[in-house]
């Protein structure tokens, strides 16, 4: 099969020219519009799909009948219809980490520019007004408290760097722990509203999930303090918009956001309602768009692609089931030669059994193989004895049960 690659973002042209050292054909179709990447993908019919920012529908999937991976060059996925590609048994991949430093840095610019108003400096500077008692009143960010919501990649980077600035972190993350805060410097939060209280500035890093939509809601707001600073560079869906323009207006929130509902794919005309404010920094959705981040993301990119056609793996794939539905494990030791695993499938298959996972681990001398097969349902021990009395091929054959 030809390893047809389609790249719908602009990616480093070396990129491209690595993938076609590994034997890949690519095919570079950047800044089309959304109707039509599902022509395209039919058209050109690619093994594997990478993109940054364009959005993977179900109608792109199901164009493509030979697609089998979709990269997303970057770290959050929810711009790809994973159900999708899961139903049509395509692997879904992503590059986490690889822009968690961009995005904790600008974090920590957002906070020292809200903190010393850095733009509207700039602003008054550049109309030729010098306003120095205005902007000689801020706070200053040594031994202030900053809470974190989200300990995953860029949480951590965001905890590192605070700390050099003096700040008391307080963190908050579903996963984790006290002893996890500890070994990370900061104070741990048992939920969003206890770490929110009593701090001075609030710096979000969630993953987006279908359960967190709107996770930073009214009640998250009503318990911030007066005048707190409010930070996104995650995503805007994790935030209930209406709650927080209120918040900004009642409780003098000062905002910076780098996300936005509803961006544009591509540069002109945008409004916000929170550009109304002049207390809201925004910037561009630029968090992971540092030279550094981008080839970090390139190059893991290029690797999943390597990984996936040379060794058939897919690194950090997010659409295979951790634990299948399979009750019971068949382990059958038997000699490596050609048709036993069909025999043992066969078997399998007659008392009408869905395997749901397997692996068949080969021993030192390529001689002996053990497979070990998930299954919904047990094999009696009188189709066992069947299976064993075939023929000298086969060990051994025995059912456990999988415990949860």
């Amino acid at each position: 099969m030809e390893n047809r690659v389609l790249v719908l973002d602009a990616l480093p042209d070396w990129v491209m020219a690595k993938l076609m050292d590994a034997g890949c054909s690519v095919f570079v179709k950047a800044g089309l519009a959304e109707t039509e990447h599902p022509a395209l993908l039919k058209e050109i019919n690619p093994r594997i799909l990478i993109v940054r920012s364009t959005k993977v529908s179900r109608a792109m999937i199901e164009a493509a009948s030979d697609l089998s991976l979709i990269i997303r060059s970057g770290a959050g996925y929810n711009t790809i219809d994973v159900a999708a590609a899961s139903e049509r048994s395509i692997y879904v991949s992503n590059c986490p980490g690889k822009n968690a430093i961009a995005v904790a840095e600008l974090a920590m610019g957002l906070i020292l520019a809200l903190d010393r108003r850095i733009p509207d400096n700039v602003n008054d500077l550049r109309q030729g007004h010098w306003n120095k008692k205005e902007y000689s009143k801020a706070k200053g960010l040594y031994g202030r408290t900053l809470a974190v919501i989200g300990t995953g990649n860029i949480g951590k980077e965001v905890i590192q760097r605070a700390k050099a600035f003096g700040l008391r972190v307080v963190a908050y993350s579903r996963s984790l722990t006290p002893e996890a805060a500890e070994a990370l410097g900061a104070v741990y939060a048992a939920s969003i509203i206890d770490a929110v209280k009593g701090a001075d500035v609030v710096s979000l890093h969630l993953a987006l999930a279908p359960e967190l939509k709107g996770v930073i809601n009214a009640e998250v707001f009503g318990a911030m303090k007066e005048g707190a600073l409010f930070i996104n560079t995650s995503r805007a869906e994790l935030v209930d918009e209406a709650a927080l323009l209120k918040a900004i207006t009642e409780k003098k929130l000062k905002v910076a956001t780098d996300v936005y509902p509803q961006e544009p794919e591509q540069s002109g005309p945008f409004q916000t309602p929170l550009a109304a404010f002049p207390q809201v920094y925004g910037t561009h959705h630029i968090g992971a768009s540092t030279e550094q981040a981008q080839n970090a993301v390139a190059e893991e990119t290029v690797r999943i692609v390597k990984e996936y056609l040379q060794n058939g793996q897919v690194p950090n794939c997010v659409n295979v089931m951790e634990k299948t539905p399979a009750r019971y494990l068949l382990s059958v030791r038997h000699k490596d030669k050609v048709g036993v695993l069909a025999n043992i499938l066969r078997v399998i298959r007659d008392n009408n059994i869905n395997v749901q996972r397997m692996e068949n681990i080969i021993f030192a001398g390529a001689q002996g193989a053990c497979a070990n097969i998930q299954i919904e349902k047990p094999l009696s021990q009188e189709q066992l004895a069947a299976l064993t009395g075939s023929g000298d091929d086969i060990y051994e054959a025995i059912i456990t049960e999988l415990k949860d």
